[in-house]
């Protein structure tokens, strides 16, 4: 299982976007650095608009703009773009199918279950490729 250590500052971040996002979907990214063995160090994360046109409850859409300014953001400022985080409203912390469908390779996926409005749990995915689905990822704070 691959390990992701999250700095508590970035859960925050993560956390309150979630709450004041629902019944919405929440939905940003997150950089860090990752290490030799492939554990992945999480300090800063950053909330983005979900452009989702329509039901945001049960989707979220991050533009081809954001993506271009985390790339800029990461490379300006000595990070790696390390994956995406969202919330699922009133549902588990386990990928859907649309996830599944969007998913990238590289990239790990934290998703963040708010029940009624309160954090319930926050979980991490990775894709396999040589699989085609989602593996999950041992998730550490940093207090």
């Amino acid at each position: 299982m691959q390990q992701l250590v999250i700095h508590k500052e970035a859960e925050k971040v993560m956390l309150a976007d979630a709450v004041d996002t629902f019944p919405n979907e929440c939905c940003g990214f997150f950089y860090g650095k990752e290490t030799a063995d492939g554990a992945r160090q999480i300090t800063e994360a950053q909330i983005v608009v979900n452009s989702k046109e329509g039901d945001q409850r049960r989707r979220f859409e991050i533009s081809p703009l954001d993506y271009m300014k985390a790339e800029r953001y990461a490379l300006s400022n000595d990070l790696t773009l390390l994956g995406v985080y969202h919330s699922h409203p009133n549902h588990p912390a386990v990928p859907s199918v649309h996830d599944l469908a969007k998913a990238l390779p590289y990239f790990s996926y934290i998703i963040i279950s708010v029940m009624d409005g309160e954090i319930n749990v926050l979980r991490s995915w990775r894709l396999n490729e040589e699989k085609g689905e989602f593996e999950e990822e041992n998730v550490k704070v940093l207090v």
